[in-house]
């Protein structure tokens, strides 16, 4: 597993990097641009983009800088999306409507964008046939079928505490490799999974400590 052998906070920039290329090819900037200005307008320091960038090979010339569409297609391919990546979303209540539409708002209006939602999953008989975008909410018990016949490998679980736990196991068993977990509980995975959790009430809570200088 390659991830094992690269620092998550090395991976977590590299979309920083990525969004800043794409940025300016989208507009049409420049073709070259300095680990300076890369990492100005990432948000980190220049030395910390050449060393992130050093562990996936050499990208640039000293004194040249970055060729903007040379790297960018690197760092698609790094990311694995250079290639369209289909996800699901289980849980599809306030936040997992929210993350489906935003999703799908964005892959539709932005050619850069390779993630696509490809299923939506909910346990509630009231949501089944419930038309999001081009999808309609899926019942949950369909999960394994649905992931394993459309070779979904990405999921994004939005579902009540007590029954994250139970989702995930699922999602890899159906061979789901990477799963960012909503439910404010932790949960378990296998070696081969990679799993990113995000609490968004732990998040504000944490924030609340900085109201006071």
């Amino acid at each position: 597993m390659r991830w094992n052998k690269i620092s998550d906070a090395v991976v977590r920039r590299l979309p920083l990097y990525l969004r800043v290329l794409d940025e300016a090819s989208r507009d049409g900037e420049k073709r070259l641009m300095s680990s300076q200005e890369l990492g100005d307008r990432a948000g980190v320091s220049p030395a910390l983009v050449r060393k992130d960038l050093a562990w996936f090979g050499e990208f640039g010339k000293q004194g040249v800088g970055y060729e903007v569409a040379y790297l960018r297609d690197e760092l698609l391919r790094i990311l694995n999306l250079d290639r369209v990546v289909d996800l699901g979303i289980i849980g599809m209540g306030a936040l997992g409507h929210a993350l489906a539409r935003f999703n799908m708002d964005r892959y539709r209006r932005d050619p850069h964008f390779r993630l696509r939602v490809a299923a939506l999953f909910d346990a509630d008989p009231e949501k089944y046939g419930e038309q999001v975008g081009d999808l309609v909410i899926q019942p949950a018990d369909q999960l394994e079928e649905v992931l394993e016949r459309h070779g979904i490998r990405m999921a994004v679980v939005a579902v009540p505490a007590a029954a994250a736990q139970e989702t995930v196991d699922r999602c890899v068993r159906a061979g789901v490799r990477a799963i960012l977990n909503f439910a404010p509980v932790h949960v378990n995975v296998p070696e081969h999974v990679y799993l990113a959790h995000t609490d968004l009430s732990l998040e504000l809570e944490r924030l609340a400590y900085y109201l006071e200088g």
